[in-house]
């Protein structure tokens, strides 16, 4: 051991842990300008030179560190001993050498030659894992090289409404381990994580609100009065007056008034009450998902050696059973549309027919609508986010179809479209001309969520139980399902990349439609004169 604390191991030229006298010139015991001159002639057998001469070598300026070389340095500190590990690798474009560095601290108890041992070894397994490509002492953190990895997806096509789920769920992501370096990361982190997302008061939701006074001025001038207001968003005017008041309003008719106003709640109302509760399995697991596709691209890049959220425990989402209607209920519904302006109607009728998602039947076009052929084309979508409401393709290459329409919503569309051409000629050139099927007062295409708020108001106005726009596509499903279709024609018609998708949300119903066929055939061929069993 030197007095500058280095040290160099003879038996370890292989892997280049050893000083090297500087070029041209001599060492003790050697010839001037032969190179391992008073270091070892030959590589299998080195010789180490005396500690302290080497120390005083190094201090005199006649050694350097070889790039590709390994260096170690004990230093002794008030909190113990540590080792310095440096690999000097490469070159900047100016020559300045690049340095990689490790340091490991003995575990107590330890004897100073196991330690140098250990040292030792993991100067060995550092080199070779820089020689290899990995960068195990990359400096860069959990949340710089997330913000690298979106970026990336960005422009190589990752779609908008991804985008901006990811970088939700990467608020929380980056609040725990954003500033953790990249290797330091280990599977119990990301459990340790995991748990507190399942934690009561993760989520913080607002029961009521106050409208600020911006609420009032989009009003004014937007000129939009209390009954223009309750008819886009399917709030209660009454509900209106209050807010405007200064009375607290429940906060699901604040997000209906938002989404008519096509601005954030937040925006117009401020929060008043607020309830406690923790994510769910499902939600836990998305934003294990996205940590464990992050780290995998970290992974082929060579920055970590494995991938940790692979190695992880996240908890086990339950399946649940997809909320749909029965046909009686289906029938209700159609009923109470009846009395529901034609805008409406024919929008949920088209939902309930087709089964398409809430985005597809936002963004439907006329020029998408073949009324003599009784054929829609599903080809763009329509979304929302901070930036407000854009079109997009699809969810995936295969929900870019074609879909058969009954004559009965062939003729529903044809209606709608002569009230919708009488709407055009009132407003004159007001009237923006989107070609969306489905627009606002003045042309321009609707928010997709307010579909959503229209359908609660709705049901509430007719004592139906809660409608979700996505369970419209769920009965569908199942209605084809017990009917007989096959499970390559619902899963096309629904726009599902692969069946496997099809049969994943509604296995269970097949299941129950087969136990019904088997009773059908049990009962034409194995019963008597076709009879069940209660029949005999």
């Amino acid at each position: 051991m030197g007095t500058n604390g280095y040290y160099s191991v003879g038996a370890m030229w292989s892997k280049g842990i050893h000083l090297l006298p500087e070029r041209g010139a001599g060492a003790a015991g050697g010839n001037p300008g032969n190179r391992n001159a008073g270091i070892g002639h030959e590589r299998d057998s080195p010789v180490v030179l005396n500690s302290d001469a080497a120390a005083c070598q190094i201090m005199a300026g006649c050694f350097f560190m070889e790039e590709n070389m390994a260096n170690i340095k004990k230093i002794e500190g008030k909190t113990g001993v540590s080792y310095k590990i440096t690999v000097t690798m490469g070159r900047t474009k100016t020559g300045k050498q690049i340095r990689h560095y490790q340091t490991f601290t003995p575990p107590p108890g330890m004897s100073e030659r196991k330690a140098q041992k250990e040292a030792e070894k993991l100067a060995i397994k550092f080199e070779e894992e820089l020689r290899m490509g990995f960068q195990p002492d990359n400096k860069i953190t959990f949340a710089e090289y997330a913000a690298y990895f979106l970026e990336i997806r960005r422009k190589n096509g990752l779609k908008r409404s991804t985008c901006a789920r990811y970088e939700g769920l990467l608020v929380r992501i980056n609040a725990a381990i954003g500033g953790m370096k990249l290797v330091d990361l280990r599977p119990q982190h990301l459990n340790l994580f995991y748990q507190n997302l399942q934690e009561k008061g993760v989520i913080r939701r607002p029961e009521t609100g106050r409208a600020k006074p911006r609420f009032q001025q989009i009003l004014q001038r937007d000129k939009i009065s209390q009954e223009k207001l309750s008819r886009l968003s399917g709030v209660a005017s009454s509900t209106i007056r209050r807010a405007r008041n200064g009375e607290t309003i429940r906060w699901e008719k604040i997000q209906l008034l938002a989404n008519a106003l096509q601005c954030p709640a937040d925006e117009l109302f401020e929060a008043q009450d607020c309830s406690e509760s923790r994510l769910s399995p499902k939600t836990v697991l998305e934003h294990h998902r996205l940590i464990r596709t992050i780290l995998a691209w970290a992974e082929r890049e060579m920055l970590v050696p494995y991938n940790a959220a692979s190695k992880a425990t996240p908890p086990k989402a339950t399946r649940t059973i997809v909320n749909t209607f029965q046909p009686e209920e289906i029938t209700a519904i159609l009923q109470a549309l009846e009395n529901e302006p034609i805008k409406w109607r024919t929008l949920v009728h088209l939902m309930i027919v087709t089964g398409c998602r809430r985005g597809e039947i936002m963004g439907l076009k006329w020029e998408h609508v073949d009324l003599e052929q009784g054929i829609l084309c599903i080809c763009e979508t329509l979304l929302a986010s901070d930036v407000g409401v854009y079109t997009d393709t699809p969810k995936t290459t295969d929900s870019r179809r074609y879909i058969n329409i009954p004559r009965e919503t062939v003729q529903l569309l044809r209606e709608y479209h002569t009230e919708q051409e009488s709407w055009r000629e009132a407003v004159g050139d007001r009237w923006a001309n989107t070609g969306y099927v489905f627009t606002r007062d003045t042309g321009e295409p609707m928010h997709p969520d307010s579909i959503s708020g229209w359908l609660i108001a709705f049901s509430e106005r007719h004592g139906l139980r809660h409608i979700n726009p996505h369970a419209f596509r769920h009965a569908m499903a199942s209605i084809l399902i017990y009917s007989g279709t096959d499970i390559l024609s619902i899963s096309k018609r629904l726009g599902h990349t692969t069946t496997n998708t099809t049969l994943n949300f509604y296995g269970h119903l097949l299941q129950k439609a087969d136990a019904q066929s088997a009773e059908c055939i049990a009962n034409v061929l194995l019963r008597p004169y076709g009879k069940s069993d209660n029949e005999k």
